[in-house]
């Protein structure tokens, strides 16, 4: 029987009970959270919306990252039978206030880092949704019967206009989705059970409904797991593909674009490029599996279980969907609008149509117009947009919704996408040019990273100028034009171009270009129009300075990073990873470093990334028998060394009762013995799982001693690095680029249940006074959100210099109470908290101990 609403729907949740629904990450830990969990958020949300008077059919603007909160809040309001309107995340203040007032929001709920809208509009911080669920744990709420037909939430575009156009959903548009997905998944159920559990990265923002289908919808009906990671850096998501074990990544074309550059630049970097391009060659029109092993490498480095890509949002590139499809992934493309309630047509993932969109689904149907236009008729068409009380009419003469774009369908009923229809560049000629076939063409010449093709406006009709992002060392934009132009026939071919200064075009949340303000840049260059009086900032100031929190007039390329700019260390960190995830590149840490004014940062984006030092990190030295071996040779060798030569006195224990870990311990660094007196200071339970930060620079030496070096030496070095990487599970941390890396170990750590200890130093103390804590363990705490056990060692100074002048006996045990090992108690920190006062206060605590 049909669901009447999504409240039935919502039922899933409880039943799948303590399977893991979200798993999401923040700062450098991953944090996971049941369906159980989710849906008794969400109830006890409903109950705070009627605590604050929200009525059933009363809009509540939802406006933040996406985490389980941002879900809890979405059913929350879904039990309570209000209207949700979500809103993009990286939207402005003005546009935000501007939809809250359209839609008459009753209630804000924001992520803690965007802005408020208005000091008189009551607002719930969505970090804080958690707490609200604890205290209305169990509350009882009202709530109207929900019926097919009514509103869930109201969806506005954030285009370029002054009166942004919000599109209303109904239970019926959503279950219009939901229904047909679920009888097509329910035959592959049987066999679901040998791949549990499915796990899907999601890259797309909630505020979408194409996001929200697959983060919310989809992934209870296969008892799924959705991720959620807060950067869009290639490198990082193959990297949580493969730590996550994930079977799909969701996202738009140009993020699985971007992926499929970073694999090149890896296989480039390996000097297996050639090779490569002999077997992709090679494995054209091969059976799936074969295709698959021929290309084993790749998918080692994704993980054996990651099989598919979920394309939405754009249509993928040819090239694009031939690479991965030729490697042996699953491409499974979808199309569908707002208006649609997302999806229209969706790739059978078994039976793949070569460029399709796929077939309508079930319930729905299709036909072209005589222009060729997309025409959509079924329940899952909007009920209408947004008027206030009244809605405008969504669909047209006989029920069929005009999608503005234009397809072709073969005899099987696939579907083709062919272009926009209000993109269409009319020429003086009378000649209709459709851009996706220019870029097409453009993206075949070599040199080309990315372009964009608008029409220009002359006598009355248009030009196609194209708009060209460069990779490094292509200069030649007109080469580049002439041979797309050879490709094309006569009236489509390109007369006009411009070569885009900027790192990047303006895009949407979604990764779609921003054809207006590309448009208006293409034209004042072109000359066709003179340019705003008094200019613009670029893209790429605004966003510096949005990150850094100066004014944008500050931020010219000629600014000085430090004079003008005033960046700290940890500025740096937090606009590098800025950068990183806005324009999906890999930026080397040193170069950034050497970064001084804000034109060379602007410079580094178009330079092709630079191969990082590989610093190891050793996930077998926490794994059995490792960890057995280690405790043994502890117990054995470690521990009676250190209690019976030098004999710690232990102070303050007392301030780690019930501290059961994981814990961020902080300590001085006095010699090489540190981590023993330390190790002897922790109750066993942090004892016996923790690990150590050590100078990656000296473990990269130890790993490769110089190629002159006596050989019997460098056997040594290596074992050395191997023994203490084994005895005291140490992990590199550099002191000058690549800690990112490091940090983000650490947090897989502490996912694990491993304590973590770091010398904030840097190095050991050369006077016996405690130095300068590096700004880097701030950002750490911050990330780790773990509470930070400050330790303080004293004696051990004095001992070793006595030992070097030979006032003391290397093998004579030191007196009681000479070394001496003071633990603070626990400091726990807000998230929100300044990384540049944590370190100060660490350094403080660590000094008064």
């Amino acid at each position: 029987m049909a669901r009447q609403s999504l409240i039935e729907f919502f039922e899933e949740y409880d039943r799948l009970g303590e399977e893991i629904a979200i798993a999401q990450r923040r700062g450098y830990r991953m944090e996971r959270c049941t369906y159980g969990r989710v849906a008794e958020t969400a109830r006890a949300f409903a109950a705070e919306l009627e605590a604050r008077g929200v009525a059933a059919g009363e809009r509540v603007l939802l406006w933040g990252e996406n985490s389980a909160e941002w879900v809890a809040a979405f059913f929350g309001c879904v039990l309570r039978g209000a209207v949700v309107v979500p809103m993009d995340k990286i939207a402005t203040a003005e546009f935000a206030g501007h939809v809250a007032k359209s839609a008459g929001a009753r209630l804000l709920v924001r992520s803690r880092d965007v802005p408020r809208i208005g000091a008189a509009m009551p607002e719930i911080v969505l970090e804080d949704v958690a707490q609200i669920a604890e205290r209305r744990r169990g509350e009882r709420f009202s709530t109207a019967a929900a019926k097919r037909d009514d509103p869930v939430e109201i969806v506005f575009t954030s285009g370029t206009t002054a009166e942004p156009r919000g599109v209303v959903l109904t239970h019926g548009n959503i279950l219009a989705n939901i229904e047909p997905l679920d009888a097509l998944i329910q035959p592959y159920l049987r066999y679901e059970r040998f791949f549990h559990p499915l796990r899907f990265l999601n890259l797309l923002p909630l505020s979408h409904v194409f996001g929200q289908l697959m983060s919310m919808f989809i992934p209870p009906l296969l008892g799924g797991t959705v991720i959620f990671l807060d950067t869009l850096a290639p490198a990082e998501i193959a990297k949580a593909i493969r730590r996550e074990r994930v079977t799909a990544l969701i996202s738009v074309p140009r993020l699985i674009e971007s992926l499929e550059g970073q694999v090149e630049r890896e296989i480039e970097a390996a000097g297996e490029l050639e090779r490569f391009r002999r077997n992709f060659a090679a494995a054209e029109g091969r059976h799936f599996l074969r295709r698959a092993w021929r290309f084993r490498k790749i998918h080692r480095r994704f993980g054996w279980k990651f099989w598919a890509f979920i394309s939405g949002g754009a249509a993928l590139p040819a090239s694009v969907e031939t690479f991965w499809s030729r490697m042996g992934y699953a491409v499974i493309q979808g199309y569908g609008l707002t208006e649609t309630t997302s999806l229209v047509s969706v790739n059978h993932p078994f039976k793949l149509g070569k460029g399709s969109i796929g077939k309508a689904m079930p319930g729905m149907e299709i036909r072209l117009s005589e222009e060729g236009e997309i025409l959509v008729r079924g329940e899952n068409v909007a009920k209408g947009y947004w008027q206030g009380r009244d809605l405008q009419q969504v669909e047209g003469e006989g029920g069929w919704f005009r999608t503005g774009d234009l397809g072709e369908m073969d005899a099987q009923g696939n579907l083709y996408f062919k272009g926009r229809r209000k993109n269409v560049i009319v020429t003086p000629a009378g000649m209709n040019v459709f851009p996706e076939d220019l870029e097409a063409a453009l993206r075949r010449q070599k040199g080309v990273r990315d372009c964009v093709v608008v029409g220009v406006e002359r006598d009355g009709n248009a030009e196609a100028c194209a708009a060209l992002l460069l990779n490094e060392g292509a200069d030649d934009a007109s080469a580049i034009v002439e041979g797309a132009n050879q490709t094309l026939a006569e009236y489509q071919k390109m007369r006009r171009w411009v070569v885009w200064e900027e790192p990047d075009f303006p895009r949407t949340p979604t990764q779609k270009p921003l054809l207006p303000k590309i448009r208006e840049t293409v034209a004042a260059k072109l000359g066709a129009r003179t340019a705003a009086a008094g200019g613009e900032s670029s893209a790429f100031g605004e966003l510096v300075a949005r990150v850094t929190g100066r004014a944008a007039g500050q931020v010219s390329p000629d600014a000085d990073l430090e004079k003008d700019l005033q960046l700290s260390s940890l500025d740096r960190v937090e606009l590098m990873s800025a950068l990183e995830e806005r324009y999906q590149v890999d930026l080397s840490e040193a170069r950034f470093a050497q970064a001084r004014t804000v034109g060379q940062l602007e410079n580094l984006l178009r330079e092709p990334p630079a191969r990082p030092r590989a610093h190891k990190f050793r996930r077998w030295a926490q794994r059995w028998p490792t960890t057995w071996v280690r405790l043994a040779v502890y117990y054995a060798l470690t521990w009676p060394f250190t209690k019976v030569m030098a004999r710690p006195e232990i102070r303050g224990r007392e301030n780690l009762r019930g501290v059961r870990g994981p814990v961020l311990v902080v300590a001085n660094h006095v010699t090489y013995v540190d981590i023993g007196c330390v190790l002897v200071a922790l109750p066993a339970r942090l004892r016996h799982r923790l690990a150590t930060a050590m100078e990656a620079e000296r473990l990269y030496g130890m790993l490769h001693p110089p190629s002159d070096e006596n050989w019997f030496l460098r056997l040594v070095d290596r074992l050395d690095y191997f023994l203490v990487t084994a005895l005291f599970n140490v992990f590199p941390l550099p002191k000058q680029s690549g800690f990112r890396e490091s940090f983000s170990f650490a947090g897989e750590l502490a996912d694990k249940g491993w304590s973590v200890l770091v010398f904030p130093e840097g190095e050991r103390t050369k006077d016996g006074k405690l130095a300068k804590f590096r700004g880097g363990i701030g950002l750490l705490a911050t990330r780790l959100g773990l509470p930070v056990v400050p330790m303080r060692i004293d004696g051990l100074w004095e001992l070793a210099q006595a030992r070097l002048s030979g006032k003391s006996s290397r093998l004579k045990p030191v007196p009681r109470g000479a070394v001496k090992v003071t633990i603070g108690a626990p400091i726990s920190f807000a998230p929100d908290a300044d990384p540049a006062e944590i370190t100060h206060r660490l350094e403080r605590s660590v000094a008064e101990l």
